[in-house]
Protein backbone atom coordinates (compact mmCIF):
# COMPACT_ATOMS: atom_id res chain seq x y z
CA UNK A 1 0.00 0.00 0.00
CA UNK A 2 1.26 3.79 -0.52
CA UNK A 3 1.37 6.02 1.83
CA UNK A 4 0.48 9.26 1.94
CA UNK A 5 2.96 11.89 3.14
CA UNK A 6 2.20 15.13 5.22
CA UNK A 7 3.62 18.66 3.94
CA UNK A 8 2.93 22.07 5.22
CA UNK A 9 1.99 24.61 2.73
CA UNK A 10 2.50 27.82 2.74
CA UNK A 11 1.44 31.17 0.83
CA UNK A 12 3.53 34.27 0.86
CA UNK A 13 2.89 37.88 -0.82
CA UNK A 14 5.26 39.55 -3.19
CA UNK A 15 7.14 40.97 -0.35
CA UNK A 16 7.97 37.92 1.87
CA UNK A 17 5.55 38.31 4.41
CA UNK A 18 3.41 35.06 5.30
CA UNK A 19 0.30 35.07 3.68
CA UNK A 20 -1.41 31.79 5.35
CA UNK A 21 -0.07 28.10 5.67
CA UNK A 22 -2.14 24.90 5.60
CA UNK A 23 -1.08 23.07 8.51
CA UNK A 24 -2.13 19.38 7.24
CA UNK A 25 -1.62 18.72 3.79
CA UNK A 26 -0.92 14.61 2.38
CA UNK A 27 0.71 14.05 -0.57
CA UNK A 28 -1.17 11.58 -3.22
CA UNK A 29 1.56 9.13 -3.97
CA UNK A 30 1.82 9.16 -7.86
CA UNK A 31 0.61 5.65 -8.28
CA UNK A 32 -2.72 7.00 -7.52
CA UNK A 33 -2.25 9.89 -10.00
CA UNK A 34 -3.72 10.13 -13.66
CA UNK A 35 -1.37 9.78 -16.40
CA UNK A 36 -2.16 13.71 -17.18
CA UNK A 37 -1.13 14.39 -13.73
CA UNK A 38 2.39 12.34 -13.66
CA UNK A 39 3.05 13.90 -17.51
CA UNK A 40 2.95 17.14 -15.86
CA UNK A 41 4.68 16.48 -12.67
CA UNK A 42 2.14 17.27 -10.43
CA UNK A 43 2.30 17.41 -6.95
CA UNK A 44 -1.64 16.54 -5.52
CA UNK A 45 -2.11 17.12 -1.66
CA UNK A 46 -5.53 16.18 0.11
CA UNK A 47 -6.78 17.83 3.17
CA UNK A 48 -9.89 17.69 5.49
CA UNK A 49 -10.76 19.98 8.55
CA UNK A 50 -7.17 21.17 8.32
CA UNK A 51 -6.02 23.89 10.64
CA UNK A 52 -5.28 27.43 8.75
CA UNK A 53 -3.34 29.67 10.31
CA UNK A 54 -3.62 33.16 9.03
CA UNK A 55 -0.29 35.91 9.28
CA UNK A 56 -1.65 37.37 12.16
CA UNK A 57 -1.17 34.15 13.62
CA UNK A 58 -5.25 33.52 13.81
CA UNK A 59 -5.83 29.92 13.16
CA UNK A 60 -9.54 28.44 11.84
CA UNK A 61 -10.28 24.81 10.52
CA UNK A 62 -11.37 24.42 7.04
CA UNK A 63 -14.77 22.59 6.45
CA UNK A 64 -14.58 21.66 3.39
CA UNK A 65 -12.53 18.71 2.22
CA UNK A 66 -9.64 20.11 -0.31
CA UNK A 67 -7.41 18.39 -3.26
CA UNK A 68 -4.24 20.76 -4.19
CA UNK A 69 -2.91 20.67 -7.73
CA UNK A 70 0.78 22.06 -7.91
CA UNK A 71 2.10 22.25 -11.41
CA UNK A 72 5.72 22.71 -11.90
CA UNK A 73 6.61 25.98 -13.56
CA UNK A 74 3.23 26.97 -13.65
CA UNK A 75 1.94 30.34 -12.97
CA UNK A 76 -1.34 29.13 -11.56
CA UNK A 77 -2.51 26.22 -8.74
CA UNK A 78 -5.77 25.06 -8.46
CA UNK A 79 -7.89 23.30 -5.51
CA UNK A 80 -10.60 21.50 -5.82
CA UNK A 81 -13.28 22.06 -2.96
CA UNK A 82 -15.66 19.07 -2.97
CA UNK A 83 -18.86 20.18 -1.49
CA UNK A 84 -21.86 18.98 -1.10
CA UNK A 85 -23.57 20.39 -4.62
CA UNK A 86 -20.43 19.09 -6.52
CA UNK A 87 -17.16 20.57 -7.42
CA UNK A 88 -15.97 23.73 -6.85
CA UNK A 89 -12.34 24.91 -8.39
CA UNK A 90 -10.71 27.41 -6.92
CA UNK A 91 -7.90 28.75 -8.25
CA UNK A 92 -4.75 30.78 -7.88
CA UNK A 93 -2.81 32.66 -10.13
CA UNK A 94 0.16 32.29 -8.08
CA UNK A 95 4.77 31.54 -8.51
CA UNK A 96 5.42 27.94 -9.08
CA UNK A 97 5.34 25.97 -6.57
CA UNK A 98 8.90 25.56 -4.58
CA UNK A 99 9.67 22.05 -2.36
CA UNK A 100 12.28 21.99 0.17
CA UNK A 101 11.95 18.87 2.68
CA UNK A 102 8.00 18.24 3.08
CA UNK A 103 7.04 21.92 2.93
CA UNK A 104 5.50 23.55 -0.35
CA UNK A 105 5.57 27.70 -0.69
CA UNK A 106 4.29 29.77 -3.40
CA UNK A 107 3.62 33.55 -4.00
CA UNK A 108 0.02 34.29 -3.94
CA UNK A 109 -0.55 37.29 -6.43
CA UNK A 110 -4.67 37.97 -5.49
CA UNK A 111 -5.91 37.05 -9.14
CA UNK A 112 -8.41 34.03 -8.66
CA UNK A 113 -10.46 32.03 -10.85
CA UNK A 114 -13.50 30.28 -9.73
CA UNK A 115 -14.94 27.08 -11.75
CA UNK A 116 -18.35 26.69 -10.16
CA UNK A 117 -20.24 23.21 -9.77
CA UNK A 118 -22.23 23.86 -12.98
CA UNK A 119 -19.51 25.16 -15.06
CA UNK A 120 -19.39 28.92 -14.84
CA UNK A 121 -15.70 30.88 -14.51
CA UNK A 122 -15.53 34.14 -12.78
CA UNK A 123 -11.79 35.71 -12.35
CA UNK A 124 -12.05 37.78 -9.16
CA UNK A 125 -9.94 39.77 -6.51
CA UNK A 126 -9.02 41.90 -10.04
CA UNK A 127 -8.88 45.09 -7.55
CA UNK A 128 -6.70 43.65 -4.96
CA UNK A 129 -4.14 42.33 -7.72
CA UNK A 130 -3.93 46.08 -8.68
CA UNK A 131 -3.63 47.57 -5.15
CA UNK A 132 -0.69 45.09 -4.18
CA UNK A 133 0.81 45.67 -8.29
CA UNK A 134 1.11 49.02 -6.67
CA UNK A 135 1.81 48.48 -3.12
CA UNK A 136 4.24 45.98 -3.42
CA UNK A 137 5.53 47.39 -7.02
CA UNK A 138 5.55 44.65 -9.65
CA UNK A 139 8.25 44.47 -11.91
CA UNK A 140 6.92 44.73 -15.53
CA UNK A 141 8.14 40.76 -16.08
CA UNK A 142 6.29 39.69 -12.81
CA UNK A 143 3.17 40.95 -14.44
CA UNK A 144 3.46 39.81 -17.59
CA UNK A 145 4.04 36.48 -15.84
CA UNK A 146 0.77 36.86 -14.02
CA UNK A 147 -1.32 37.84 -16.92
CA UNK A 148 0.24 35.04 -18.70
CA UNK A 149 -0.92 32.51 -15.67
CA UNK A 150 -4.26 33.43 -15.98
CA UNK A 151 -4.36 33.61 -19.76
CA UNK A 152 -2.86 29.62 -19.30
CA UNK A 153 -5.08 28.89 -16.64
CA UNK A 154 -8.66 29.79 -18.25
CA UNK A 155 -7.53 27.98 -21.34
CA UNK A 156 -6.71 25.02 -19.13
CA UNK A 157 -10.21 24.91 -17.40
CA UNK A 158 -11.89 25.62 -20.70
CA UNK A 159 -10.15 22.88 -21.97
CA UNK A 160 -11.32 20.48 -19.13
CA UNK A 161 -8.69 18.11 -18.80
CA UNK A 162 -6.99 17.66 -15.82
CA UNK A 163 -6.92 18.78 -12.98
CA UNK A 164 -10.54 19.68 -13.57
CA UNK A 165 -12.08 15.64 -12.84
CA UNK A 166 -14.54 15.47 -10.32
CA UNK A 167 -15.11 11.71 -10.61
CA UNK A 168 -11.43 11.34 -10.04
CA UNK A 169 -11.30 13.91 -7.25
CA UNK A 170 -14.16 12.27 -4.97
CA UNK A 171 -12.52 8.97 -5.50
CA UNK A 172 -9.12 10.59 -4.27
CA UNK A 173 -10.73 11.74 -1.61
CA UNK A 174 -12.52 8.11 -0.78
CA UNK A 175 -9.79 6.38 -1.06
CA UNK A 176 -7.33 8.61 1.76
CA UNK A 177 -10.73 9.11 3.71
CA UNK A 178 -10.26 5.38 3.98
CA UNK A 179 -6.47 4.98 4.52
CA UNK A 180 -7.52 7.41 7.64
CA UNK A 181 -9.87 4.83 9.13
CA UNK A 182 -12.59 7.37 7.72
CA UNK A 183 -13.14 10.25 10.31
CA UNK A 184 -12.99 13.03 7.65
CA UNK A 185 -16.04 14.41 5.73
Amino acid sequence: MHEYTPYLIKSFKHDGHLHRMWLQNWLVPDAQLLPEHRREAMMVFINSQTKIQEADGKEWTSRIPGISFFIPGEWYNVVALLEEQGVRYYCNVASPPYVAGNVLTYIDYDLDVIRLSGGEVHIVDQEEYEQHRASYHYSEAVHQKVQNGLQALLKRIAGGGAPFDDDWAYRSFERWNRSQGGAAR
